[in-house]
């Protein structure tokens, strides 16, 4: 009898130790902790108080949604996350996906700064950053694929490029330094990794030199496979020069303007040679817009942009447009200022070519007048 009561708590010690290891939540009004197993199904997890910060001590990527119920916005959004979560669990690197009724849990809101509904958080290893891109179920997924990739992938073979291209899909630019030390890029795919895929290749065939177009190395390719635009740069790879091609191939030659890339000429600092048409899809805007490439390439400080009025009329109006002055060409600094070149206030169909160039020549010669645009808000979203 006395051998089975030392034997019973000495029994209860080894289970206890065999128990298994798991992030816990402080359970409320002081009792045990309660344990938190990531799901695995895909769905959209319901965070709160309870057990929030050990969701985010457990997940490597975490993406988060604080919502109110009352809120519209949250309300269209429930379904897109829904949609997301079942893709994003099932990538080699998963993504939870949450949410927290930060109405309700004011504290956590208040902690990671909500002061608006709904506000989207990424935990990448527990360190929160605020998310604003799209939150359309397709284009979310890949951007939250674009933040856990590595900054930089190093690719070993044909076969090895040809999947990280196909994965990287058509939403972000591609860089590829064929011949190229990693550590010349590295700090630019961490710089920007939230606007481009960044890898090196070391070992490549002819074939895939023919299909970049490139014939020598060390050379950093571009793709931009939403425009399908391609371009090499062979160096200098020193001070800002790669850098600089860099920041430019994030951009297509030729922007349409709308919602998406007006945030990117924002961040890309450049002045916008802005064309505005009736219609961008007509014959005749084409072979104006194929004119404007041809000027973008041979003026990289300048950014050339299009819009018609008929794909995006709230925004043109903020350029005083009248439809009979069209196409309308300015250069637009991207807050509340546009100059108007003198004598080239609007172009005739014809001879684009001519009529750009001395667009531009004007310009550099500093034959200008400022204008104020009118009021525009960010939020104004093309149709």
């Amino acid at each position: 009898m006395a051998l089975r009561r030392l034997l019973l708590p000495l029994l209860l010690l080894v289970l206890l130790g065999l128990r298994p290891q798991s992030c816990v939540a402080s359970g409320g009004g002081g009792g045990e902790p309660a344990e938190f197993e990531i799901p695995r199904d895909g769905s959209v997890l319901e965070l709160d108080e309870s057990n929030f910060e050990a969701a985010v001590r457990a997940a490597e990527f975490l993406f988060v949604d604080f919502y109110a119920p009352w809120c519209g916005h949250c309300k269209r959004l429930a379904p897109q996350l829904d949609e997301a979560a079942a893709v994003l669990a099932g990538l080699s690197t998963p993504v939870l996906v949450a949410k927290v009724n930060a109405d309700k849990y004011k504290k956590l809101g208040s902690k990671y700064g909500v002061d608006g509904f709904p506000t989207l958080m990424f935990f990448d290893h527990g360190v929160p950053s605020e998310y604003t891109g799209s939150r359309k179920a397709d284009v979310l997924v890949e951007n939250l694929k674009k933040l856990v990739a590595p900054d930089v992938s190093v690719l070993e073979s044909d076969s090895s490029i040809n999947g990280f291209v196909q994965a990287a899909g058509i939403n972000f630019p591609l860089f590829i330094g064929f011949g190229m030390d990693e550590s010349l890029i590295v700090e630019y795919g961490a710089k920007y990794k939230k606007k481009a895929w960044f890898s090196t290749a070391k070992d490549f065939s002819e074939d895939v030199m023919v299909v970049y177009d490139f014939d020598k190395v060390p050379a950093l390719v571009s793709v931009n496979p939403k425009y399908n635009e391609q371009s090499v740069f062979y160096g200098p790879f020193e001070g800002t020069f790669l850098e600089d091609f860099i920041r430019q191939s994030l951009l297509p030659a030729t922007v349409p303007i709308n919602r998406e890339t007006v945030k990117l000429l924002k961040d890309d600092g450049r002045k916008v040679v802005l064309t505005i048409l009736e219609d961008e899809s007509d014959e005749s805007s084409l072979q104006l817009i194929k004119v404007l490439r041809s000027a973008a390439n041979a003026n990289h400080d300048l950014v050339f942009g299009y819009v018609g009025v008929k794909q995006w009329e709230e925004f043109t109006e903020t350029f005083d447009v009248k439809v009979s002055q069209l196409p309308k060409i300015v250069v637009w600094d991207t807050k509340e200022e546009y100059e108007v070149v003198e004598g080239s206030e609007s172009f005739i169909e014809g001879d684009y070519g001519s009529q750009v160039s001395r667009f531009l020549e004007g310009y550099r010669e500093g034959r200008t007048t400022k204008e104020e645009s009118g009021p525009w808000f960010p939020n104004t979203a093309r149709p």
